[in-house]
């Protein structure tokens, strides 16, 4: 399996962001790289009123040379600038400048458009292009000057391109606002920042099937309500989270079609709604398994030990192995789903069509992403680097009385008939402090005649587990076939 890490890590590719390594402290795991994606700060910590929220975000040597404010690009009308306090307020160069590239992108493909309609010449064309390349080239090298003065991203790269090439630059904005200008750097946006999360998700599926697979066999307590109720295969377990995390990820978040309404173009955030929903169901995947890792971690449970290498300690008890990156993982899903609760606030009283409220849709996704990918990232991290316990898992195993169903399905009169002569067998080993395998013939017989010499066939948790055929179960053969085909699956 350690190939399939390497295999999908080496076909990831992001036009969002750099290649950033993923250190793995397995001595077998190997070294692998996935692509990240560069996320701004967001305000929501921000200082006090008199602080300039641009310039948290912005380092000293793109403000200190920054001139003297401009007139704004929609001035024509306005005899007096706003005032410090609404310039701060309303700038969103702090966040949305994580757009740049897409606005870049949706400029090209608009000049491209202008001119194939006749609005602008060839020329006007190449010249925009050609601006839009070396703007890119500047922010990529860290030489741009982001100015709050020019409110976002699409202003400060339209004033820059102005700068640039002049005249050409004032005709870039026909037929086309701001409103759908950044819906569709938005929607370009969330459609990379999907494939990164997608490409993890499968890393953290690689890690948790090469984990099933290198516990075959090996049988734990299943629970409900966190009380024994049947055994069932580690491997099915972990399966389970390898099913969950297969998110079907809509055609309206990732696709490619033509929105066929204009109003609906520039004022729609259903995508966002879609997009932070499919991350709020990760997330809580996430958390379901932290807490069971956690659960599982404890000196009550024992069965499964991290390694020092994702494990804290206590500054005041020395004996202390904490799993604090899976509590944080269980933590990080309530911030996942407040950004959703967020943006479902902020559009749920918005009339038609764009609102200046949708400037707020950006920084929860933003923080969404950033959540999410660190989970994923430290999940899979910590599934390389524990262990399952055997021995206290073997000796945890007779306890609860898990081969109770299968004595039930044994017995082969209606159901709620086996179902109360099974809880009455176990309510004699209750009595008796012993288990149901532990029960002689006669024993059971007093119970109900319909027993007979096979029925150790079924009782104890190894026979339970062979007794398991049907599609789905946590048969041994069932099992090995559904571990098969996620090789498989995540290998192709």
């Amino acid at each position: 399996m350690e190939s399939v890490v390497a295999s999908i890590s080496s076909s990831s590719s992001s036009p969002i962001g750099p290649l950033i390594p993923v250190t793995r402290h397995s001595s077998t795991a190997p070294r692998t790289q996935i692509p990240s994606l560069s996320l701004p700060q967001t305000n929501r910590m921000s200082g006090p009123p008199s602080i300039s929220c641009a310039a948290q975000h912005m380092s000293s040597a793109q403000t200190a040379q920054a001139p003297p404010k401009e007139a704004k690009l929609w001035g024509g009308r306005f005899e007096e600038g706003v005032t410090d306090a609404v310039e701060r307020f309303t700038e969103s160069i702090s966040f949305d400048k994580a757009l740049y590239k897409h606005d870049i992108l949706g400029s090209r493909a608009h000049a491209s458009m202008l001119a194939h309609q006749g609005l602008i010449s060839d020329s006007d064309r190449d010249s925009i292009i050609g601006g839009l390349e070396q703007i890119e080239k500047q922010i990529e090298d860290g030489e741009f000057v982001w100015r709050a003065d020019r409110e976002d991203v699409h202003m400060n790269i339209e004033a820059a391109l102005t700068d640039l090439v002049g005249e050409p630059a004032k005709k870039l904005h026909t037929a086309r606002s701001r409103n759908d200008q950044v819906s569709t750097d938005f929607r370009l946006w969330c459609r990379d920042a999907i494939d990164v999360i997608v490409a993890r998700i499968k890393l953290l599926q690689v890690a948790l099937v090469t984990l099933a697979k290198k516990n075959e066999g090996l049988i734990v307590p299943g629970y409900t309500h966190l009380q024994r109720a049947q055994p069932v295969l580690l491997q099915h377990l972990l399966l389970a989270y390898v099913e969950q995390l297969v998110t079907i990820w809509l055609p309206e978040i990732s696709g490619d079609a033509i929105t066929r309404n204009s109003i609906d173009a520039v004022s729609d955030r259903d995508f966002v709604l879609e997009f932070l929903s499919a991350n709020s169901i990760t997330a809580v995947h996430l958390s379901r398994l932290g807490e069971e890792w956690v659960l599982w971690a404890s000196e009550e449970f024992g069965f499964l030990t991290p390694s020092d290498s994702v494990s804290t300690g206590s500054s005041i008890m020395p004996q202390k192995k904490n799993p604090d990156p899976m509590e944080l993982v269980r933590g990080k899903s309530a911030r996942v789903i407040g950004d959703l609760v967020s943006l479902l606030v902020l559009c749920k009283g918005l009339p038609h069509a764009y609102n200046r409220d949708l400037q707020e849709d950006k920084e929860p996704v933003f923080d969404s992403v950033k959540a999410i990918i660190g989970m994923l990232e430290v999940s899979a991290e910590f599934a390389q680097n524990v262990t399952f316990n055997e021995d206290r898992i073997r000796k945890a195993l007779p306890a609860g009385h898990l081969d109770a169903t299968t004595l039930a399905d044994y017995l082969g009169v209606p159901f709620r008939t086996s179902h109360d002569i099974a809880g009455r067998s176990v309510g004699l080993c209750v009595s008796k402090n012993c288990q149901l395998q532990d029960l002689s013939l006669s024993e059971l017989r007093s119970i109900n005649s319909v027993f007979d010499e096979d029925v150790y066939e079924y009782l104890g948790v190894e026979n339970s587990i062979k007794k398991f055929s049907s599609y789905g179960s946590t048969g041994s053969e069932c099992v090995a076939s559904q571990l098969g085909e996620w090789i498989t699956r995540l290998i192709d």
